[in-house]
C-alpha cells in the first residue's frame, strides 16, 4: 500500500469508529480541540500531524491503540543480567569501517 492508501484507510477506521460510538464530527472536534474541518480531513485520508492523530485518538477513547502499535519495549534480557547499570542508548551508531586489508601509504614510498 502506499502512504496515500494507508491515510485513507486510516481516515476510513477513525470515522468507523466515530460512527460506531455514535459521535458526529462536531462531538468529535469539541472533544478533541480540533476543528470540524480536520476532522473531515483525516477521515477523508488527507493526512494529519502526529499531534493531531493523538487528540483525535483521545477523543475517540482509543488512545490504547498507540501502545498495541508500539508497545514499550522493556528491559532486554543481557541488561537484566548484566550487573553494572549502563545509561541507555539516545542513538543509533553507524557502522564501523573495517580497516583496510593493506597498511596506509603516502605514495612517495619506494
Amino acid at each position: 500500500m502506499s502512504n496515500i492508501q494507508i491515510e485513507q484507510e486510516l481516515g476510513n477506521r477513525l470515522k468507523e469508529r466515530r460512527i460506531d460510538l455514535n459521535l458526529t464530527q462536531d462531538d468529535i472536534a469539541s472533544r478533541s480541540g480540533l476543528s470540524r474541518r480536520t476532522i473531515t480531513a483525516i477521515e477523508n485520508g488527507e493526512g494529519s500531524t502526529l499531534g493531531t492523530l493523538i487528540a483525535l485518538l483521545r477523543a475517540l477513547n482509543a488512545l490504547d491503540a498507540l501502545e498495541d502499535f508500539l508497545p514499550d519495549p522493556g528491559i532486554s534480557p543481557i541488561a537484566m543480567t548484566s550487573s553494572v547499570q549502563e545509561t541507555p542508548r539516545k542513538y543509533a551508531s553507524k557502522p564501523r569501517r573495517t580497516p583496510p586489508a593493506t597498511p596506509w601509504k603516502w605514495g612517495d614510498e619506494k
